[in-house]
């Protein structure tokens, strides 16, 4: 009986010839980071997921209540009834300050948008594992869509802003058009802060648990319950303490919305650096967070 032996096996390509071979066939490692532009082409290219995305999470959030989407507008209005009662009527925010009531439902409207959207871009990759490990696509699709449901909900209730506004004498006129370039800044904004919890979130969830506490002092900084131009004019706090108060971006886009949609502070002078700090603080929020975010692209939904 004849023993065939078989030939020996050729050597192993050393690792860089293999990765020579696979770039010279168009291969590449799977979940690699693509570069910025062809990022955000990827991105562009599934806004109909994203905003498909948004639409089901939005009427999929209060199915299981009997008022259902009402909650929209039900949040933001006990939460102003509460504020007034606290601010308003027991620490006496409303001395010097015009039309309180529009002045504070104004506020908090305007405040829980960004709220709500940084507070959904902590469970953006966090919340959604199952998907992220399951298929490849853009991630940012994921904060971005979780952003637009939050500006989807606000459209929805600015409905009911504006007939609460009319109970109190406040009607449409040219100024409220000034609300639409606002509401753009501060959807900018909002969605590069939600980017920027939503990489630390990927890999700190407790983030999210977090993160209310330092809303809530956010807010208070922001002047959705009182007049910061009446703490500047009272001389209790240093102007240092004032000009962060007046410079802080949620304070800024709320006081962009009361000129526009309130007549008492329409007929004031809007001081001219405003605009300037709100298209400052919305093009630093969203291009600084969304190129944060591209940069850790390869790792989410690992570990």
């Amino acid at each position: 009986m004849t023993t065939t032996l078989a030939p020996p096996a050729p050597p192993a390509a050393p690792a860089e010839d293999l990765g020579a071979l696979a770039r010279r066939h168009g291969l590449s490692v799977s979940g690699a980071r693509p570069s910025l532009p062809a990022y955000v082409r990827q991105l562009w290219s599934r806004r109909d997921f994203i905003t498909a995305f948004a639409t089901a999470r939005l009427t999929a959030q209060f199915s299981q209540a009997r008022l259902g989407q009402v909650w929209q507008v039900m949040t933001p209005l006990l939460n102003a009834a509460v504020y007034y009662l606290i601010f308003g009527v027991l620490m006496n925010a409303k001395n010097g300050v015009p039309d309180y009531v529009p002045f504070l439902i104004t506020g908090i409207f305007v405040w829980t948008f960004t709220a709500n959207t940084v507070q959904a871009g902590t469970r953006a990759i966090s919340g959604n594992l199952g998907l992220v490990r399951a298929l490849h696509f853009p991630r940012a699709s994921l904060p971005i869509s979780l952003a637009f449901q939050q500006l989807q909900q606000l459209l929805f209730s600015l409905a009911a802003l504006v007939v609460m506004l009319a109970c109190f004498g406040e009607f449409p006129t040219w100024s409220w058009l000034l609300a639409v370039p606002a509401l753009f800044l501060q959807a900018l904004f909002s969605t590069g802060v939600a980017l920027v919890l939503a990489r630390l979130a990927a890999r700190t969830p407790d983030i999210s648990q977090l993160m209310p506490f330092v809303l809530r002092t956010w807010m208070y900084a922001s002047g959705a319950m009182f007049s910061i131009q009446n703490l500047a004019g009272s001389g209790r706090f240093p102007d240092a303490v004032v000009l962060a108060l007046q410079c802080n971006p949620a304070a800024v886009y709320i006081d962009l919305m009361r000129f526009a949609l309130i007549e008492s502070f329409t007929g004031a002078q809007l001081p001219p650096h405003v605009w300037a700090l709100a298209a400052g603080w919305a093009l630093l929020a969203f291009a600084g967070g969304f190129v944060w975010f591209w940069k850790a692209e390869e790792t989410y939904g690992r570990g």
